[in-house]
């Protein structure tokens, strides 16, 4: 009997074969998230028994989760599949982006290093595992979302997707985001992961830590997240939510060490993820619209 987990697929499955089919040069954006880690798995099944038909890449900010770092090339190499590190730090060295400074955001300038990395390889298709649940920007955009030459999106020029029919054709020195998760859920996300069984980084399990409560967040205390005056370090039974930058991801108390676990605590969660535990998207109400309509993933 088919279910709501088998139609997702089934449509993201088709998603991933149609770009291949109308475009020259795709790409899959690997964050080494739970969402791009399904997205990945679903593009095995898409082309499966033969290897990616695309390379993998991941725009690394230098300020990325230890854990994460091991999972990305563990997932790349498990599908066979050809890893792009796209470095930040070599954008603010060869002066394309301003450094922020000791520990600051990266997050906005990850959009040169993409942009960059995108037309240095002549890609024409990026697949990405943003969900339009995430955010209000999110849900703008359409699952073939055109950016121009100069990589910008605007999101009131988009190409109707009627009956799902999608037009994937760019003129030259354009490229198209292709969506194939956008009306997966955060909880659609963990029931599938828990069904098919995947890897993933093991800082979404719940583990001991020690913390720092910041904003409201509980902040990792390590080599990206320095302790400032009056704070004190507690250390809890901790998992992620989500994975970003380690100096600007909050984890949240958590007992969930099992996928079962993490399924039956997000269905009865009232904030989103993101909502919840990334101090990048706090910077304003339209942070993430901003950075997308620049060429943000």
């Amino acid at each position: 009997m088919t279910d709501h987990l088998d139609l997702l697929e089934s449509h993201a499955i088709f998603i991933l074969r149609e770009v291949v089919a109308e475009c020259e040069r795709p790409v899959l954006l690997f964050s080494g998230g739970k969402d791009s880690a399904v997205l990945l798995h679903l593009a095995g099944k898409a082309f499966a028994p033969q290897s990616l038909p695309f390379p993998v890449m991941h725009v690394d900010t230098g300020y990325n989760f230890p854990e994460v770092l091991d999972f990305r090339d563990r997932a790349a190499a498990a599908r066979g599949a050809r890893l792009i590190v796209a470095s930040v730090e070599e954008t603010i060295r060869q002066g394309k982006a301003q450094d922020p400074g000791h520990l600051g955001s990266r997050n906005r300038i990850q959009t040169t290093t993409l942009l960059d990395a995108i037309t240095e390889n002549k890609f024409d298709a990026a697949f990405g595992g943003a969900r339009r649940d995430e955010d209000k920007a999110r849900a703008k955009e359409r699952i073939l979302s055109f950016r121009d030459t100069f990589g910008q999106w605007d999101p009131r020029a988009q190409r109707p997707e009627l009956w799902q029919l999608y037009q994937g054709k760019v003129n030259t020195g354009e490229h198209l985001r292709a969506f194939p998760l956008s009306d997966w859920t955060e909880l659609d996300i963990w029931e599938y992961i828990e069904r098919e069984q995947m890897d993933l980084p093991s800082i979404y399990f719940a583990h001991e830590r020690e913390v720092v409560n910041r904003d409201g967040m509980w902040m990792a205390v390590g080599d990206f997240v320095e302790l400032r005056e009056g704070e004190k370090v507690e250390r809890h039974m901790v998992r992620y939510r989500t994975v970003g930058d380690a100096n600007l991801t909050g984890a949240v108390l958590s007992s969930a060490s099992t996928l079962a676990a993490i399924v039956e605590e997000v269905a009865v969660a009232n904030v989103s993820e993101r909502g919840a535990t990334r101090g990048d998207d706090k910077f304003s109400e339209t942070a993430m619209e901003d950075r997308k309509i620049e060429g943000y993933f």
